[in-house]
């Protein structure tokens, strides 16, 4: 298969009186309806990585190819309307408006891009509240819904456009442990059903675990690059996850 996102000899430097290399020269490849992990230490480079796929920010040099297009000859106009047609964004922070219900916030992108919001907008709106479990909050203001139910409201946000990339940042750093398995399998099952293709930045290991690739970021390389769909689970469990973390695993499947 194709790819459908090209990365080539990303680089991305910030100062010059004592220059930072947070990314050294990245090629990747991902193809569409991938469901991959970016994973590192704090200050690999993994999240200056996710920003430029995103193009919330620009390389120092290099190319970035999605569908066929090279996003960095776009000016920011340009980059702003393949951001809100083609991207969806989910952070570890909601970015929620608090002074909005969670339908409103939802309807945001969409607004953004239209400039109304149609009947058949606000109608995939509801559903995908409904879809991400909670429909029942809807018109409740951000800021008396919980943790959990905030981060469900910011995936359904994100597939508003019905975006075919969506790019997740530490998307369960701020839940609890039974609450991130929710939000996991709710990925999951969005990547299966709508074919949208999923690139995920986590410490979470049982996340990457989970994912069908992992890409391992160190001072600004690649470190490692395979496919744990192509490996058993307790392989998967070596190469990703502390001892502990397994063997905890296997007491509560046991």
């Amino acid at each position: 298969m194709a790819e459908f996102i090209a990365l080539r000899d990303i680089r991305k430097t910030y100062g010059t009186t004592v220059p930072t290399h947070a990314l050294r020269g990245i090629t990747l490849d991902f193809v569409a309806g991938e469901y991959a992990a970016i994973i590192g230490r704090s200050g690999s480079g993994k999240t200056t990585l996710l920003n430029i796929m995103g193009t919330l920010d620009r390389p120092t040099s290099g190319a970035l190819v999605v569908g066929g297009e090279d996003l960095f000859r776009l000016d920011d106009d340009g980059l702003a309307r393949f951001r809100n047609r083609t991207v969806g964004f989910i952070f570890q922070f909601h970015h929620l408006l608090p002074e909005f219900n969670a339908l409103e916030n939802v309807l945001i992108p969409n607004r953004v891009y239209r400039g109304r919001v149609g009947a058949d907008v606000l109608r995939r709106g509801k559903e995908l509240l409904e879809r991400v479990g909670v429909g029942n909050r809807m018109h409740s203001r951000a800021n008396n819904l919980s943790g959990g139910e905030q981060q469900r409201v910011a995936i359904a946000r994100a597939l508003i456009n019905e975006p075919r990339i969506v790019f997740a940042d530490e998307p369960t750093g701020n839940l609890d442990s039974d609450t991130s398995e929710d939000v996991k399998a709710l990925l999951r099952s969005i990547n299966r059903e709508l074919g949208t293709t999923f690139l995920i930045v986590t410490h979470d290991r049982h996340i990457a675990a989970g994912c069908d690739r992992v890409v391992e970021i160190d001072d600004g390389l690649i470190r490692r690059d395979f496919r744990t769909a192509d490996a058993s689970e307790d392989e998967n469990w070596r190469e990703l996850a502390p001892c502990n973390c397994r063997e905890r695993r296997r007491g509560d499947l046991g």
